[in-house]
């Protein structure tokens, strides 16, 4: 009786959206490290990878076959279990996250009005930073489990890491969740949809530019990107908490970090920059999916210069000592999220008030 009850046809819809959503996360990881090289290639006056496919396009493919292939080494004092639950762990994490984003507008598909969301619900930022939050256990378990005092030591520093950019990452959004009285991101991409002069006016950065950028230090630091790259400092803990790992535990561990760079950055855009809303452009001028295809061209376009703007910030800024770090998260970062909070309040009720 419970199975003939099942609405089959909106979890088929689902279970699509959901392999589109893994499968492009999944590609853009995969050629983000094409870019990255590329960008670096580009900043030290190279040519980066040229070999694999005209202009190098298939050494993504190459080092994805390279590391499907190299043989697999469990070290014998390891924890067999944790130390291969820690990276599934790592890129389960990073994949979750993008069920609560908005991917563009609904599409009709043969009558049928399809969300471009696979899960619309009301707390929606809770659910990232709850995601977010287990997140680091991939970290602390791989660097435990290995039995290596190298990765026991990045783990630890890449656990303290999260936990500390956290806090000042939750209290920059409270100023903004204050502003549009919303956990949904949905709803918070279609209020910065009303602004005037071609959208623009409506969108977050505008009003919350250092919340924006309390945000994004932070993120770079949940990424692990340099200059917060602290859990795979080479020069001192030889390669980090996946010391020990080789052939495609090694490869989640670093897909996850080109995933959660995607969905950072894509949360970024969903927050302060109108997600897939096109500015100067009236959508209600096309049809439903013509309308749909240009907010989701919109918001890849916005994601991928977050992206670039990730990798460019890593190959031209050097990593933090670690006292640097610390001190940056909680004596710099969360002192100013509680001062633009205090604002953010204080500006909203004199507007209240008159």
């Amino acid at each position: 009786m419970i199975l003939l009850s099942l609405d089959w046809a909106f979890i088929i819809e689902k279970l699509i959206l959901i392999a589109i959503v893994v499968s492009a996360s999944l590609i853009i990881a995969m050629y983000a490290t094409y870019a990255e090289r590329k960008v670096a290639a580009v900043m030290q006056d190279r040519r980066g990878p040229n070999r694999a496919g005209p202009f190098g396009l298939l050494q993504p493919l190459a080092d994805g076959m390279k590391l499907f292939f190299k043989e697999e080494i469990i070290p014998n004092t390891s924890n067999k279990f944790l130390f291969i639950l820690g990276p599934a762990l790592a890129m389960l994490t990073a994949m979750m996250t993008s069920a609560v984003i908005p991917w563009g507008n609904k599409i009709e598909i043969f009558g049928t009005t399809v969300n471009l969301q696979i899960a619309d619900i009301n707390i929606g930022i809770l659910y990232v930073f709850g995601v977010v939050s287990l997140g680091v256990y991939g970290i602390m378990i791989g660097g435990w489990a290995s039995n290596n005092k190298f990765s026991l030591l990045a783990a630890m520093r890449g656990a303290s890491q999260v936990i500390s950019y956290e806090l000042a990452m939750g209290l920059s959004l409270i100023a903004l969740l204050m502003m549009t009285g919303s956990l949904s991101l949905k709803t918070i991409v279609e209020q910065q949809m009303t602004g005037g002069w071609g959208g623009l006016l409506g969108w977050n950065i505008l009003y919350q530019p250092l919340g924006f950028l309390i945000f994004f230090v932070c993120s770079m630091a949940e990424c692990n990107r340099a200059p917060f790259d602290l859990p795979e400092a080479e020069s001192e803990l030889n390669m980090g908490f996946h010391q020990e790992y080789s052939s495609m535990k090694l490869g989640f561990y670093l897909f996850s970090e080109y995933i959660n760079m995607f969905i950072s950055s894509a949360i970024m855009v969903t927050l302060f920059f109108g997600g897939y809303d096109m500015p100067f452009v009236n959508e209600a001028a096309f049809s439903p999916n013509i309308a749909a295809l240009i907010g989701i061209a919109a918001f890849m376009a916005k994601i991928f210069f977050f992206i670039f703007v990730f990798m460019w910030i890593r190959w031209t800024l050097p990593r933090f000592r670690y006292d640097q770090l610390m001190n940056l998260g909680w004596k710099g970062l969360i002192p100013l999220a509680l001062a633009n909070m205090i604002i953010t309040g204080a500006v909203i009720l004199a507007l209240h008030k008159y």
